[in-house]
């Protein structure tokens, strides 16, 4: 295999890890907290923080060093909104990461983390509005490849 094709089998196998990371853990936080879904949530937020930063690692290479090259990438319109997408759903997902990162003494100790109503009503909107934006990003992707909104 080429560099070429394997930058892009990581990229897009790392993207879909990300997707069905958020959705999952959606779902799990859909009903009670217990220890045993807790113990999910840290796993899949942990699974979905390395297939991003594997999905960023693995584009921006595609970006530099095959494909297009990068100055037919940071001519695009689409790739740039692409980009930006990227950091805010890494920005949103802050917040969800951080309470989940707070669990761990409460695992520890067998308890059942403590996640009020509101929390988990933030929590699941956050996750839901990254979900979207990854579904834009989809979207753009498409468009990127095609040159459509090149401004070269």
């Amino acid at each position: 295999m080429t560099a070429t094709i394997t930058l892009a089998f990581v990229h897009h196998l790392a993207a879909f890890v990300v997707f069905a990371a958020l959705t999952v853990e959606l779902v799990v936080l859909r009903n009670e907290l217990t220890l045993g879904s807790a113990r999910s949530v840290l796993r899949l937020d942990a699974a979905y923080g390395i297939a991003a930063t594997v999905l960023l690692v693995a584009g921006l290479l595609r970006v530099f060093y095959t494909e297009k090259g990068a100055a037919y990438y940071f001519a695009s319109g689409p790739f740039i909104a692409k980009l930006a997408l990227f950091i805010v759903v890494g920005l949103l997902s802050l917040y969800p990461t951080l309470k989940f990162l707070g669990w761990r003494a409460a695992l520890r100790q067998g308890r059942v983390p403590a996640f009020d109503a509101g929390t988990k009503r933030t929590v699941r909107m956050l996750v839901h509005v990254e979900l979207t934006l990854i579904v834009v990003i989809l979207l753009l992707a498409p468009m990127m490849a095609r040159g459509i909104g090149f401004f070269g």
